[in-house]
């Protein structure tokens, strides 16, 4: 899991990343607005923590931009103690919103449910091992290269979702990337001819979804 935090005070990041890195976490840091859209653009964030008074750009105008083009999860956190705040960052697309001062451990605990971060997932004939970054079927480990395998984390986290091809593009390849659309839909059907077509469910005009029914 990549998780970018966003804070002007350069005390708050450090105990955050500090946190972070301890539960095995992959973290990058930014001190303002432009720096972190800079950062969550140019790398593939799960999680991003904004503060919402930053220079440059505000948290709130940095979840906006965000949750234009992308699934990640946002947790605002802020001085800001009415209700209308906490309104504007949720109606925006914020996950989370979380008042200073706080325990960066309850936050920990916050954001390991939010995300559902698991070591193993098993569904039907499938299991997932999301730490050794293996797949088998019925007990055989299947050979899938690194983006099939990214593409299938992705569509389990979100699993019941209909994740649109440039969603998954933009989650798998990069908001960066300048190949092929359809380079989606080629690793789909390898990923489905390898994990079971049950597995995987293809939405004519809209894109795709993991079926997570253990049935």
């Amino acid at each position: 899991m990549n998780i970018l935090i966003a804070d002007d005070e350069k005390h708050m990041t450090t105990i955050l990343k500090t946190y972070f890195e301890k539960e095995g976490y992959n973290v990058w840091t930014a001190a303002d607005g432009e720096e972190a859209l800079e950062l969550f653009f140019s790398n593939r964030i799960d999680l991003v923590v904004l503060d919402w008074m930053m220079p440059k750009r505000s948290g709130l105008e940095v979840c906006n931009e965000i949750k234009k083009v992308s699934l990640a999860k946002v947790v605002m956190l802020t001085a800001r103690s009415s209700h209308d705040d906490e309104f504007s960052a949720l109606d925006i697309g914020a996950d989370e919103y979380i008042r200073k001062p706080f325990d960066p451990r309850i936050l920990m605990l916050r954001i390991k449910k939010m995300l559902g971060t698991e070591k193993v997932a098993a569904i039907r004939d499938l299991e997932i091992d999301f730490e050794r970054k293996k797949v088998y079927k019925n007990g055989a480990e299947l050979a899938l290269y690194k983006k099939e395998f990214e593409l299938l984390t992705f569509l389990y986290e979100h699993k019941g979702r209909i994740l649109s091809r440039d969603a998954l593009l933009s989650a798998v390849w990069g908001m960066d990337y300048l190949g092929e659309e359809r380079t989606v839909d080629t690793h789909i059907k390898r990923l489905r001819d390898k994990i079971g077509a049950d597995h995987v469910i293809t939405h004519r005009g809209m894109g795709y979804s993991f079926h997570d029914k253990n049935s």
